[in-house]
């Protein structure tokens, strides 16, 4: 029998409902329910459909996990939780679930950071984290900067979204380019038929702009620069080029997130990069970053698509990182917190 802990991990941040099971580094089950497409007439995510949903998926989500893992439910030696941030309603889904197990079972809970354990699923597909290194977190409510000197302790932000993070701005370039919800894997795609022939704007990347805002990101200004582009070319009768209007938007978000990434990791002298988050998944942002970073001879770990979007694996990894380095399991009243720092990776 292995000595390394058995836990299960639920994740209900958003519109996904995701329970994996991790022993150690190793994934086990990686069970994901997603409401996905009762958002997706809605051009987003509604919360109230988002928590519905989750309480319809939970038990037959876990039972599916536990069968994949091959392991009865008291097997487990702990149950992580997302407990922030993300919605609230959609968050208590889970947190209440979890307590549950944790009091049925008799085993410890540990409520966990979303953002941390995006950083944690890395070790699934990677082994364990260079510590120190900094992570670049991108999702459709994200764009983070983090530098990360003990994955359990040790999480400080370096820079943030300001305004509209990365995801959400593809979501809403998709909309306006008639390309369905969720916009990121859309866009793409549509990309990879164009060329970048439209210059949009990278926001705060002006030299005064970095005297304040070195590390942050802002995509707010893109956003509305393809709105007013596209109907322009409405305007005038002409057809929009989406491919191109893809290709360049896309471009732009890329080159800003992978230049302030970059330029973190030298700025602290770290050789190690960290891509994690729904937009982790953009084949562009993948190979942008791997070119810029190796030029500064940085390293770069990127999980697999898979690995990127919210899931149960994530939630699971860092509860096992929790277990084995002995760290405190979470008191029975934990609470859901949409607002839950980054600094506070175990509530």
């Amino acid at each position: 029998m292995s000595d390394e802990p058995l836990v299960l991990g639920i994740e209900t941040s958003c519109d996904e409902t995701g329970v994996g099971i991790v022993r150690g580094h190793t994934l086990l089950a990686d069970a994901v329910a997603s409401s996905v497409d009762e958002h997706a007439r809605f051009g987003g995510v509604v919360p109230e459909v988002a928590s519905r949903a989750h309480l319809e998926a939970m038990v037959p989500t876990i039972e599916r996990a536990c069968e994949t893992a091959g392991i009865a439910m008291y097997d487990v030696d702990a149950v992580a939780v997302t407990s922030g941030p993300g919605l609230a309603g959609a968050l208590l889904v889970g947190v209440a679930a979890a307590k549950a197990l944790a009091i049925g079972l008799g085993k410890p809970v540990y409520g966990v950071n979303h953002l941390a354990a995006h950083v944690a699923v890395d070790q699934l597909e990677h082994g364990p984290l260079p510590e120190p290194c900094v992570a670049m977190l991108v999702s459709g409510g994200h764009s983070s900067l983090l530098k990360v000197t003990d994955l359990t302790t040790g999480v400080q932000p370096m820079g943030t979204t300001i305004d509209d993070a990365a995801g959400e701005a593809f979501d809403k370039v998709a909309r306006l380019l008639g390309l369905p919800f969720p916009g990121g894997p859309y866009i793409d795609r549509a990309a990879r038929e164009g060329s970048v022939t439209i210059d949009f704007p990278r926001g705060l990347t002006s030299q005064r702009d970095l005297q304040r805002h070195r590390f942050d990101f802002s995509f707010s200004g893109l956003k509305t620069a393809v709105a007013r582009w596209v109907e322009a070319r409405e305007r005038s009768g002409e057809p929009v080029p989406v491919a191109e209007v893809a290709a360049s938007f896309q471009e732009a978000v890329c080159d800003v997130l992978t230049r302030k990434a970059v330029d973190a990791a030298a700025h602290e002298g770290i050789e190690d990069i960290l891509v994690g988050g729904g937009v982790a998944a953009n084949s562009r942002l993948r190979a942008l970053v791997e070119e810029r970073a190796t030029a500064r001879g940085i390293r770069v770990r990127v999980p697999r698509p898979a690995l990127c979007t919210d899931n149960g694996a994530m939630v699971a990894a860092l509860g096992s990182e929790l277990v084995a380095r002995g760290r405190q399991p979470s008191e029975l009243g934990l609470p859901a917190d949409s607002s839950m720092p980054v600094t506070t990776v175990v509530a």
